[in-house]
């Protein structure tokens, strides 16, 4: 009886936190800027211990048990009673691990807005100013482009922490080397550029991912780990850390966001901006359209998908559009100099 009551315990618990509707400051205050900027750290060391992908044990690990568990029942319960009794489980333990995932992680969706903390105007978003924006991108990437070279990631990683100091954390985030996954399969088949595990806090990257895109790619999940869960403040943030890192951190955080403004902006506009491009730069960009063709379009609307679902069911209400809204706080941000954003 007391079994039964501590599972339906645990079942409630993540049902309440689920629909919880606490407060974004509160979140912002206690969890993004004080609870989470102790525990990532801590966590994130001990995946680090570890080269293989904390995710890929930890789901062989459950996929393990329950298999034991299912072959045990069934031989004493026969077919009826095994999928009760795993039904059940399965309940629990996806209680379980729903509240792991807040706790670690997943909180930081509740968090208040960038657009809320920063000196940002809506009026700021026009085609003008849009074409201006990527304009300059272009000039960045086109006068980059002869000078980058191969480098690490030591000042990708102190850009970031110091861009997360100006946005009020103190603290500085752990982030480590990115990881291989047993996912990299499907990361090629969906065009996923990487991800950060929630329930472990690392990295995976797609070992695909070409040289004028990692530097960015790394920097939007490092900004994960870094607590912004927002795809589009993952995307601002790994921006601000790019263009006040290496040459060729410059170039992929620039080049990116010449995508991303693009993207939204008339054909004829698009046109005429990617007519100014330089040869070498524009060499890149189809290098990175042939990456993405390679992948399947099959794969990548189920991916599209279910990544839609899981935003929306943590108050994302874009879904996967979530992504380009980071042109919003390119555009609408006031920036002091050096893109140092503005704080209200």
């Amino acid at each position: 009886m007391t079994v039964r009551y501590g599972r339906a315990a645990v079942v409630a618990c993540a049902v309440f936190a689920a629909v919880l509707p606490a407060p974004q400051r509160w979140m912002e205050r206690w969890y993004s800027r004080t609870f989470y900027p102790r525990l990532q750290p801590a966590v994130s060391a001990v995946s680090d211990v570890s080269p293989l992908a904390l995710l890929d044990i930890g789901v062989v690990v459950l996929l393990a048990a329950f298999l034991w568990v299912a072959v045990r029942w069934y031989r004493r319960l026969g077919t009826t009673g095994m999928l009760r009794r795993l039904a059940v489980n399965l309940v629990v333990a996806g209680s379980i691990l729903y509240l792991w995932f807040l706790v670690v992680w997943g909180l930081n969706y509740r968090r208040v807005p960038l657009e809320q903390q920063l000196s940002y105007d809506g009026a700021r978003i026009t085609r003008e100013r849009a074409v201006e924006f990527a304009r300059l991108s272009i000039a960045q990437a086109n006068a980059l482009k002869p000078v980058i070279a191969v480098s690490g990631d030591e000042s990708l990683r102190a850009a970031l922490t110091e861009v997360r100091g100006w946005l009020g954390v103190a603290r500085a985030p752990r982030l480590g080397a990115s990881k291989r996954s047993l996912l990299e399969l499907y990361f090629r088949r969906a065009a996923i550029d990487g991800m950060t595990d929630p329930f472990f806090l690392e990295v995976i990257l797609n070992p695909d991912v070409l040289p004028s895109e990692r530097p960015f790619v790394l920097a939007h999940e490092w900004a994960h780990l870094a607590g912004y869960a927002d795809e589009s403040e993952a995307n601002f943030v790994a921006w601000l850390a790019c263009v006040r890192a290496s040459a060729a951190a410059r170039y992929s955080g620039w080049l990116s966001a010449y995508q991303h403004v693009a993207s939204g902006l008339p054909v004829a506009d698009r046109r005429a901006l990617a007519a100014s491009l330089s040869s070498a730069v524009a060499a890149d960009l189809a290098a990175e359209r042939a990456r993405f063709a390679r992948s399947s379009e099959r794969v990548r609307v189920v991916a599209q998908g279910a990544y839609d679902t899981y935003l929306r069911a943590n108050r994302i209400s874009e879904g996967i559009a979530n992504y380009n809204a980071v042109v919003r706080l390119m555009l609408g941000t006031s920036f002091d100099g050096d893109w140092r954003p503005a704080l209200r």
